[in-house]
């Protein structure tokens, strides 16, 4: 590999705290965030992730205050999600120190957001979310979910990151409903499929259950590798994940 692979541990904030579920349902408490924030930039994080679940099916923004307290701890690159946010929310996450900003139902719903958010903050600070799951019907064999994977879209999951793909985004995260939260393993062809369509980076997301999982999503073309259950209830040490790949022959930062 080139390009070093970078972990990335994923809080789910669910009411002020760190939670998980199994294909986005059965949520779990998993801890408090600035806690989990700073145990894993300790433990080696080279990105941290965090989506306000409920912000789409509440229809509520993201959390700001829990931002801020997160981003005064974090030492490492830290990309914040969440839906419906107010079109001025995104200036207010740069002012509070985080740096990436994901959304996935707003740009679906209005794509031409994604350029202007571009022009505004800069390629490499918007990482488009694309939440999937499988359907035979269509080209890819993958649909687009949105509303936190509660609602089928009919659009095809590789098309639509091929046109996002287009807009200059750096980074696309697609997350496996099926796998997400199961532990089973990525969903490999979609990170395949997806990685040969576009220019971007992908993101391995939904799935990692042991040490395997993680070079699999690497050699179907993965450079992030996203995890949360198996990080949050301390299954695997992110420092003994980076030295299993290191043993298999694959960069870390």
């Amino acid at each position: 590999m080139t390009q070093p692979i970078r972990i990335m541990p994923c809080l789910d904030m669910q009411n002020g705290r760190v939670v998980k579920g199994v294909h986005f349902v059965d949520i779990k408490d998993a801890g408090d965030p600035v806690e989990c924030a700073l145990a894993y930039c300790r433990n080696g994080a080279d990105e941290l992730a965090m989506l306000d679940i409920t912000a789409t099916v509440e229809g509520r923004k993201t959390m700001l205050e829990v931002v801020r307290r997160v981003a005064e701890v974090t030492t490492v690159p830290f990309t914040v999600g969440g839906e419906y946010l107010m079109s001025h929310q995104p200036a207010q996450f740069w002012r509070l120190g985080q740096t990436g900003y994901q959304r996935a139902v707003q740009l679906f719903r209005k794509p031409g957001l994604i350029p202007d958010l571009i022009k505004e903050f800069g390629p490499d600070k918007i990482t488009v979310a694309i939440d999937v799951d499988r359907n035979p019907a269509l080209p890819s064999g993958y649909e687009v979910y949105i509303d936190g994977g509660r609602t089928a879209t009919g659009a095809d999951a590789v098309q639509w990151a091929q046109r996002v793909d287009g807009f200059g985004v750096q980074v696309i995260l697609p997350t496996s409903k099926a796998g997400d939260g199961a532990q089973t393993g990525y969903d490999l062809p979609v990170i395949r499929a997806i990685r040969q369509a576009v220019s971007a980076e992908v993101v391995a997301s939904g799935g990692a259950g042991k040490l395997e999982h993680f070079v699999e999503a690497v050699q179907a073309g993965a450079t992030i590798l996203l995890a949360a259950s198996i990080f949050h209830f301390g299954l695997i040490e992110i420092s003994t994940l980076k030295e299993y790949l290191r043993k298999q022959n694959i960069s870390v930062k």
